[in-house]
C-alpha cells in the first residue's frame, strides 16, 4: 500500500477547517467532522476495552468491528461514498443474541460498573450512543447511508450485553440501580 502518511502535520487546519476525503474543505465544527470524529472516538475507546482481559470471542467481535467503525469513518469523510452494508448488523444481531442467551433476563435497570472491563465497555456504550446522534443529525441536512445508523444503534445495545456478559463471565454481579434508596 505504500506510505500514506508522510507527513503528520499540514498546517492546512489551523484557520479551524479540514479537508475531507473528497478535497472539499469544511469547518471543524461541521456536522460531518462530528458525526466521524465521534465514531473515531468510539474506535479509541475499544482500543481502551482491548487492552483488557477478555474472552476470545468478545475480542475478535470488537477487532472486527474497530475495523467496521474504520470504514464507516472513511465512509462519512467522503460524501456519497458507501461501505458498511447490511450484513454488519446481522453480524452484530448474531452475536448480541448469542451473548444475550446466557444472561439473567433483566428486572432492573443496571448502574455501568463490575470489572473494569465491563465499565470501559459501558463507556463504549455511551460513546457510541453518542456517536449515532451525531450521524442522525448529519442525516437531517446530508444523506447519509442508512445502514449506519442502524449499525450505531446495534452496536451500543451490543455493548450494553457485553458489558453484562463479561460481569458474568468474571463471576461479578451487574450493578443495579437501587429506585428505593431513599427511605
Amino acid at each position: 500500500m505504500g506510505n500514506r502518511l508522510s507527513k503528520i502535520y499540514t498546517r492546512t487546519g489551523d484557520q479551524g477547517d479540514t479537508g475531507l476525503g473528497d478535497g472539499a474543505r469544511v469547518r471543524k465544527d461541521h456536522a460531518r467532522v462530528e458525526a466521524f470524529g465521534t465514531v473515531d472516538e468510539l474506535n479509541s475507546t475499544l482500543g481502551l476495552l482491548l487492552t483488557h482481559e477478555l474472552p476470545e470471542e468478545v475480542r475478535a467481535c470488537l477487532v472486527e468491528v474497530q475495523h467496521r467503525l474504520f470504514d464507516l469513518g472513511g465512509e462519512l469523510s467522503i460524501p456519497g461514498h458507501l461501505m458498511l452494508q447490511e450484513a454488519s448488523v446481522t453480524e452484530l444481531e448474531q452475536t448480541l443474541d448469542t451473548l444475550n442467551e446466557a444472561l439473567a433476563p433483566l428486572k432492573e435497570f443496571i448502574l455501568p460498573g463490575g470489572t473494569p472491563a465491563a465499565a470501559v465497555c459501558h463507556l463504549a456504550r455511551t460513546v457510541c450512543r453518542r456517536a449515532e446522534r451525531r450521524v442522525i443529525s448529519l442525516a437531517q441536512d446530508e444523506e447519509v447511508n442508512p445502514v449506519a445508523i442502524r449499525y450505531l444503534n446495534r452496536l451500543s445495545d451490543l455493548l450494553f450485553v457485553m458489558a453484562r456478559h463479561l460481569n458474568r463471565v468474571a463471576a461479578v454481579p451487574d450493578v443495579l440501580w437501587r429506585h428505593e434508596r431513599h427511605s
